[in-house]
């Protein structure tokens, strides 16, 4: 039984981290979003960064054996993570086809009546 319980404790600490890392990635999304800061090459290293967690998502995977329930929290993490790039994915492209005007856009003589 000690044995399980260590792994179980190891298992739970990865999870977490994981977590704690799907975090950080929200965060850096949302602080991209806040310096709109609406660039390919950020879409590009954030897409690397959200597979970077899908790999150890499913490194982790391979090493529960027990089916904790923090797996399952963290696969809902994940896909967070996921919506969250899509939608600054969805910005970035606005942007880059001028749908959307960025801080550093002026306004047109219509937006700015309307001001």
């Amino acid at each position: 039984m000690l044995i399980e319980t260590a792994y179980r404790a190891a298992r739970v600490d990865e999870w977490n981290e994981f977590e704690a890392d799907c975090g950080k990635f929200e965060a850096e999304i949302a602080r991209e979003i806040a310096k709109q800061k609406f660039t390919f090459g950020e879409l590009e290293e954030e897409e690397q960064s959200l597979e970077r967690l899908r790999r150890w998502y499913l490194d982790l995977m391979k090493r529960d054996v027990l089916g904790l329930p923090e797996a399952h929290t963290a696969e809902q993490r994940l896909h967070a993570c996921e919506s969250v790039l899509e939608g600054y994915a969805e910005m970035v492209y606005d942007v880059m086809r001028g749908t959307t005007p960025t801080a550093d856009t002026p306004a047109t003589q219509s937006e700015q009546t309307s001001l």
